[in-house]
């Protein structure tokens, strides 16, 4: 058994049951090896691709990510979906070929560590045969410990050879969890009674530890709205006191209530500009925030109370402390917030414009006819605001939300990935003409696998971000503009059924394919190019 046999071996071992990639001189035979052990791999058709559908893939799920690579070249397509997962925190292990430590002059040799560290991922190497399986059980650990992408280059030579003894490997127990000091959770819990108007904020960290229903709780007894931020979207789902997303995507009526706020528990959020509208929301709440990172406490915005803890454990304590102080407010939960909760009370902008649909028609169409437990992922684009307040999930693991980096051009990939983890349900992806027209190719992936998916591209035929950016500006726009594709051609000739809309009547006529997209489904949606989204000025003032 050769080096790269045992490594298939171990990751089976190391419970990896599902891989991306794409396969090349250097990691072929680790490809195959991985293949013929049962682990379930995916081709995709861009070495970018592969990561993103191991980040996507690892978002849904919450376990390890698994993508692998060729050498050089096809590491390095992987920049952008890698700076991604970092900045995202997502625990991705990249395994990527690696020419030979004797080669000499060789095309493809780069310094593959280097280019780890320039997109914060951890760099990792084999660094022999014998300790080719230790190599790897450490990379895959860090990932998950860490919750960080680890590239483990492996050398050729190293790959070859036969290592002289076994290494007998398992499953990394899980990380010791923060517990919050009793103390800490007493103090909260005061400043939790006496709010008049409390709001419970819930980020990824609530979703990764199981938090939400102890942190509902935690609501109910002190009387508390509930809201997320953008990647927690659908811990809440369904309940009459969530406000949705919070920041820049909320909703009108929810933006004023959390505006208001006296008091802010939030968990596992680190309350960036976004979650904060620019910091226009929580001005005079006082936050208490949950991390099981410190550095993450008061990143972004101050903080009147600290509480390093795992979001779990956290939000246990809470809700046990409470239930034996048999605390019970009203606080914010009246009939009149209650109606305002009820009525987004969304303006009403609709632009009546013949040949083209208005975006945020569309979303709501699409809303009705998908079935209610579905996979949201979305692209990066001037569009990005309106499937997230548009197209309702039922937990965070449905909403893959990939703007960490703000790239266009990785949605594609990210909803390969969600929709291989949850095959039980039909995957939306939503993208602009401009993100599609960079992973064209992954349309075949998603064919060629038999994805039930349904690719919505709200098509302007623009850079629109740069339009609508640049041109009251009073610079001219022509090179963001483009002549438009007819996407259906594309899509059909690689497998997919597709439809042009440019009313919600299109869409209705295709319920039954939107309900249950086998073969897949591509709506190439003629948007109003002259619809503005409110979060654009936001965005740009804050230097996107």
């Amino acid at each position: 058994m050769n080096v790269v046999e045992a490594l298939a071996e171990a990751l089976v071992r190391l419970e990896v049951d599902t891989a991306f990639g794409l396969v090349g001189g250097g990691n072929f035979a680790l490809a195959t090896a991985m293949a013929e052990q049962g682990i379930d791999f995916r081709s995709t058709r861009h070495e970018a691709a592969a990561v993103s559908a191991a980040d996507g893939w690892a978002r849904t799920t919450r376990r390890l990510g698994v993508a692998t690579t060729t050498q050089g070249p096809g590491l390095t397509n992987t920049m952008t979906s890698l700076t991604e997962a970092a900045k995202s925190h997502t625990p991705l292990l990249l395994l990527a070929g690696d020419t030979a430590r004797t080669a000499r002059d060789q095309n493809q040799d780069v310094d593959q560590a280097a280019f780890a560290r320039a997109a914060g991922a951890v760099p990792a190497t084999l660094r022999s045969a014998d300790t080719a399986l230790e190599d790897l059980a450490l990379a895959a650990s860090r990932a998950q410990r860490q919750r960080v992408p680890v590239v483990l280059s492996l050398p050729l030579d190293v790959q070859q050879t036969e290592p002289a003894a076994a290494v007998a490997l398992k499953p990394d127990d899980p990380p010791q969890r923060p517990a919050p000091a009793g103390e800490a959770v007493g103090e909260f819990c005061d400043r939790l009674e006496t709010a008049a108007r409390p709001v419970v904020l819930a980020g990824r960290g609530a979703w990764n530890a199981d938090a939400g229903d102890d942190l509902r709780a935690v609501a109910a007894r002190v009387g508390a709205l509930l809201t997320t931020s953008a990647v927690g979207h659908g811990l809440f789902a369904n309940d009459a006191w969530s406000l949705g997303i919070s920041g820049g995507f909320a909703s009108p009526s929810a933006a004023t209530l959390l505006a208001d706020a006296d008091v802010v528990l939030a968990v596992g959020a680190t309350m960036n500009s976004w979650t904060t509208r620019s910091g226009q929301l929580y001005l005079e709440a006082a936050v208490l925030a949950v991390d099981d990172e410190p550095t993450a406490i008061g990143r972004h915005h101050r903080v009147d109370g600290a509480m390093v803890a795992d979001a779990g454990l956290a939000a246990a304590a809470l809700r046990a402390e409470l239930e034996q102080r048999g605390t019970s407010r009203t606080g914010w939960r009246t009939d009149a917030t209650a109606a305002a909760v009820a009525d987004p009370d969304w303006p009403d902008e609709r632009r009546d414009v013949p040949g083209v649909i208005d975006p945020r028609d569309a979303m709501r169409a699409l809303d009705r006819l998908l079935p209610a437990k579905r996979i949201v992922a979305i692209d990066s684009g001037h569009f990005m605001g309106w499937p997230a307040q548009h197209l309702r999930v039922t937990d965070p693991g449905g909403f893959v939300f990939t703007q960490a980096y703000q790239s266009i051009g990785l949605g594609l990939g990210s909803a390969i990935g969600a929709a291989v983890a949850r095959p039980d349900r039909p995957t939306v992806c939503v993208t602009g003409d401009g993100g599609l027209a960079m992973s064209l190719g992954e349309l075949e992936t998603v064919a060629r696998l038999g994805l039930r998916m349904v690719v919505c591209v709200l098509d302007d035929a623009s850079y629109a971000a740069e339009v609508h950016h640049f041109g009251p500006l009073g610079l001219p726009t022509k090179l963001a503009e483009f002549s438009e594709i007819d996407f259906c051609s594309v899509a059909r000739g690689l497998g997919f059924h597709a439809v042009t809309v440019r009313s919600v009547a299109d869409l209705e006529a295709v319920a039954d394919r939107i309900a249950d997209p086998s073969p897949p489904l591509l709506l190439d949606c003629k948007v109003d190019p002259g619809v503005v989204a409110p979060w654009l000025a936001e965005a740009f003032r804050l230097g996107a």
